[in-house]
């Protein structure tokens, strides 16, 4: 392949000629599944329904408050910002304690970039934002504290949430040749990863 070319037009060139190769084999190596996957040329694409899918399989998730009460949150809905190139996350929430008759419904919402995570392949959440968090039926004083522990429930809850993760026969090509993933942008369909050159040690 050669050695890496200065800056510039030559180097985006090369990039995009090494981009073009990897793709090819990675497609006949990995055949539908990595057709699938939306693996191409210059990068891949995951659609909203794989993101979906796997988040499903992370929820519901319950978490205690302060060891009075519990809150769990089910499988999210989420919404596509290309403009901003963040996601929106609105959870289906109940709080338990020993002092409700009943658990309280509710729902937590939430918004977030991404990030890529090479040491397991994995589009992360990152820059977690707490939009609200409001459950039904509570007094005023149950209500304050719930709203003192919102903002760190919610980068408990998505700080190690993994949306999409890549497999290792799909990027073992281009680690091989210094290419990995880079940019991820939000699409209106769902997200689309560039690849890049990895930095020089």
């Amino acid at each position: 392949m050669g050695a890496l070319p200065a800056r510039g037009a030559g180097r985006r060139h090369w990039l995009a000629r090494t981009a073009a190769l990897v793709a090819g084999a990675a497609l006949g190596a990995t055949g539908r599944r990595a057709a699938s996957a939306g693996i191409g040329p210059t990068g891949a694409t995951v659609s909203q329904a794989e993101l979906l899918a796997l988040l499903a399989e992370r929820f519901p998730q319950r978490y205690p408050l302060a060891g009075l009460a519990e809150l769990e949150l089910r499988a999210p809905a989420l919404a596509l910002h290309p403009e901003t190139n963040r996601l929106g996350a609105r959870l289906a929430a109940a709080l338990s304690s020993a002092a409700l008759p009943a658990p309280r419904e509710g729902a937590l919402e939430v918004e977030f970039g991404l990030r890529y995570a090479a040491e397991d392949r994995s589009i992360r959440a990152h820059g977690i934002a707490l939009r609200s968090l409001d459950i039904a039926g509570l007094d005023a004083a149950t209500a304050t504290a719930l709203q003192f522990w919102a903002p760190r429930l919610a980068r408990r809850a998505w700080r190690e949430v993994v949306l999409h993760r890549f497999e290792a026969r799909e990027l073992a090509l281009l680690d091989g040749l210094g290419v990995q993933p880079g940019a991820i942008t939000v699409t209106p369909q769902g997200l689309s990863v560039a690849w890049e050159r990895k930095p020089t040690p």
